[in-house]
């Protein structure tokens, strides 16, 4: 428990001031939503406490894109709390190989504790906190809420979707409502269901007011 507060202490420190949608809220949830996926599933709580902790505190999206800074923290830091040398590479694994841009350079048959930490992660883009955190990160980079005339990009590569600076709404379909299918654990997709529903029904509601057809 004491490495846990720790940690928390770290990652408040280091996501002091950041945008709201991946700030230590986002983390405290993603961290809530592992443990209650991990009663369920099993695997290694300590190494899902740390990963869920720490799976942001160095994003590249706020970094330049450089993927390697987390690494280092993350490594530098639970040396420094005599972490044994394994427990480390298990949480590091998982933080550089859970995000959704890198889902298709991830290695094959993922340990138990990343697809729980990855699902905790997914659930948290979702439903309406996702919708939340989607308008958030839109305003913060100014991009349109929406236009008619802009579809969404489907089935980008890594660099494309890094790179994307389309419309909020385009965001819903060309990552979110994709969330539900690429969940890992029995648990999570259960509690996706409602919050996937939930983002349909926005959507609707969203276009009925947009073109004036309520």
């Amino acid at each position: 428990m004491e490495l846990i507060n720790r940690t928390i202490e770290l990652v408040k420190e280091k996501l002091e001031g950041t945008e709201s949608g991946h700030d230590w809220f986002h983390i405290e949830r993603v961290w809530k939503l592992s443990l209650k996926i991990q009663e369920k599933e099993g695997g290694d709580k300590l190494i899902i406490e740390l990963a869920a902790l720490l799976h942001d505190i160095a994003d590249p999206k706020f970094h330049n894109g450089d993927e390697t800074i987390a690494s280092r923290i993350v490594n530098e830091f639970l040396t420094e709390q005599k972490v044994d040398s394994e427990t480390i590479e298990k949480v590091i694994f998982i933080i550089e190989n859970m995000s959704f841009k890198n889902r298709n350079e991830a290695p094959q048959n993922l340990p138990l504790e990343l697809k729980i930490v990855q699902d905790a992660d997914r659930l948290d883009a979702i439903g309406a906190i996702g919708i939340a955190r989607t308008f958030n990160f839109g305003g913060y980079k100014n991009n349109l809420m929406y236009h008619p005339d802009i579809e969404p990009k489907l089935n980008q590569s890594k660099e494309e979707y890094k790179k994307s600076n389309g419309t909020t709404i385009n965001h819903f379909y060309e990552k979110l409502l994709l969330l539900k299918d690429l969940l890992n654990t029995e648990t999570a997709k259960e509690i996706a269901e409602h919050r996937h529903q939930f983002m349909l029904q926005f959507l609707d509601e969203f276009y009925k007011e947009w073109n004036v057809t309520f």
